[in-house]
């Protein structure tokens, strides 16, 4: 008897490349969705002939209401190690096994300096002016001697740390739970939050998402900024108040920011953040490169088949 397996949110088009889905058992019959559904009744019809269910990251939540209407499914396998879109505690209660994935691990600290270096420089911009038929409009700033401020120094904003200091900034940090000794293993100055937004040129944030840290920047942090300083988001997007954040932007209280998360994703065509002037902004895509695709999905493969085989590997539990 045939094994329907489901692949959602393949929004490239990649995930049947980037592993050998040959690989699986006999009778693992695999359907990989491109476009993204919001709309519950409707992805529930989709997904309810479906035993074993592939997700990436958090662009399908996973909540008890939809985990309770899909009686056929048995493994709930996300790329990475967590997902906080996934009500665990219902899929236990319902007899549903969740495991993860490796993660590359680098991909979005590049992004984020990438990003730093495009608002320094103004690229889009000059991009745009050039395309238009025109040629300089702005002037961009240097990186080196600039001040680097990274909100949360865990495993990515380490990585930004250290990208930035190899282009010559001086950087410091705050998170909640930060103390000297770990800002110093990695070479950074550690500051209370309102010295690092009124200090650093460009902010970082690199914070897991949970109850403290949603509308962690709002508008008294963007007030403390200086004029001419930047914010880049590549973590989760609740934690900057984007309300908040265009009204700055729009009475040019800071010089400019960049955006790759959003409270809400994909973001809608008519969102007033797109309309939101001096804001980069890029669609979620920190960990969305060929090489951790390649990790993703040859894992997702390979839990699939240990499941099958009846010995689950990288199980979620909390």
């Amino acid at each position: 008897m045939a094994t329907p397996v489901a692949i959602l949110d393949d929004y490239q088009k990649v995930a049947e490349r980037s592993a050998d889905w040959r690989a699986l058992p006999d009778g693992v019959e695999v359907t990989f969705f491109h476009d993204h559904l919001d709309d519950a009744d409707r992805l529930v019809a989709r997904l309810a002939p479906f035993e074993i269910i592939g997700i990436m990251r958090e662009r399908t939540p996973f909540p008890a209401a939809l985990l309770e209407r899909l009686p056929n499914l048995r493994l709930l396998i996300t790329t990475g190690p967590r997902n906080a879109s996934i009500d665990l505690a219902a899929a236990r209660r319902l007899g549903i096994t969740v495991c993860g994935t490796r993660a590359s691990g680098h991909a979005t600290a590049e992004l984020a300096m990438a990003l730093i270096l495009a608002l320094a420089r103004g690229l889009f911009a000059e991009t745009a002016s050039l395309r238009a038929g025109g040629w300089q409009i702005g002037l961009g700033r240097d990186v080196a001697g600039a001040v680097l401020g990274v909100v949360g120094l865990g495993r990515l904003g380490s990585q930004v740390a250290k990208l930035g200091k190899a282009f010559g900034m001086a950087t410091i940090a705050w998170s909640q739970n930060l103390t000297e000794a770990a800002a110093a293993e990695i070479g950074v100055r550690r500051v209370d939050k309102p010295e690092l937004f009124r200090s650093a040129d460009f902010i970082s944030v690199h914070l897991q998402l949970s109850p403290r840290t949603r509308g962690l920047i709002g508008a008294a942090e963007l007030d403390l900024m200086k004029p001419d300083a930047y914010l880049i988001n590549t973590s989760r997007g609740p934690i900057v108040d984007e309300a908040a954040l265009g009204e700055a932007l729009r009475a040019e209280r800071i010089a400019g920011a960049a955006l790759d998360v959003y409270e809400r994703e994909p973001l809608p065509p008519d969102d007033p953040l797109r309309r939101v002037p001096h804001l980069l902004l890029t669609p979620h895509i920190g960990f969305v490169t060929r090489e951790a695709y390649q990790v993703f999905y040859a894992d997702m493969v390979e839990g699939i088949a240990a499941f099958l085989a009846g010995q689950p590997q990288r199980v979620i539990t909390e």
